[in-house]
């Protein structure tokens, strides 16, 4: 399950190799996971670290908590979640990242992972290699600078959620969630109204801290007040205005 556009592209074509060339100058997702304004020279050397890629079937573990961290992540098809498992045995989700995003720096602060990082739909991801990215950062500045500016975003991200779950009301947390959705797809070039919504209605509560009886009203209600038109995993957005105005804090990211 995952987050995609309605209007998806089609699927790039199969690769027999578990592991191929890629080339990040070639790639349409390069402005989204790698620095902008690199040189020939930069990119070619940038291409040479992200060797392989790596596909990854739904319902299976990129990697798992406590497991040795050796590489980042960069995801070219495909959605995931990071998810811990709570004390009762539940798994806790804690975020979802899409095409274009870079997991698993949650390993670089003790070299083990912290989390589980699942495919929700069958995915494919560039393979950085941890100890490269070190070297070739002293070559090419941009790099480390593009690196620090992730693990910022991704503090903020973190820093988001906690405003979301102390603060915001049901209502507000779906609401911020959608446009958050809406909004980096748009990113990608995909359309700024429509989405599928791949995870389920258990796994966006566990996100959000709500009870699935509470995500399935509250779409229930926006549906009803004519904010979004539901059919099973499409989601249209009819008012976003409407639906900014759920949030108490509009400027909320998460």
């Amino acid at each position: 399950m995952s987050i995609s556009a309605a209007n998806d592209p089609a699927p790039p074509p199969k690769l027999s190799p578990a592991s191929v060339k890629v080339a990040c100058s070639n790639c349409s997702l390069r402005e989204l996971c790698m620095p902008i304004g690199l040189s020939e020279e930069e990119l070619a050397k940038i291409d040479e670290l992200i060797a392989t890629r790596r596909k990854v079937k739904r319902k299976t573990a990129l990697f798992r908590n406590g497991e040795k961290f050796h590489a980042l992540y960069a995801i070219r098809t495909g959605v995931f979640k990071t998810c811990v498992t709570a004390e009762d045995g539940r798994d806790q989700v804690t975020g979802f990242q899409m095409a274009g995003e870079i997991v698993g720096l949650d390993g670089i602060v003790n070299d083990h992972h912290t989390c589980d990082a699942v495919a929700l739909e069958d995915a494919e991801v560039c393979v950085l290699p941890f100890d490269r990215i070190g070297e070739l950062s002293r070559e090419v500045g941009a790099l480390q600078h593009h690196l620090h500016r992730v693990m910022s975003r991704e503090i903020v991200r973190e820093h988001g959620v906690m405003l979301l779950l102390g603060t915001m009301r049901a209502e507000e947390r779906l609401a911020a969630f959608l446009l958050n959705l809406v909004q980096r797809l748009q990113a990608r070039g995909f359309s700024r109204s429509e989405l599928v919504l791949r995870m389920t209605r258990q796994e966006i509560g566990s996100y959000l801290g709500l009870k699935l009886e509470t995500v399935s009203r509250t779409f229930s209600r926006f549906a009803e007040e004519g904010m979004i038109d539901v059919h099973q995993r499409h989601v249209r957005i009819v008012d976003v205005e409407r639906l900014r105005a759920v949030l108490a804090q509009p400027g909320s990211t998460f």
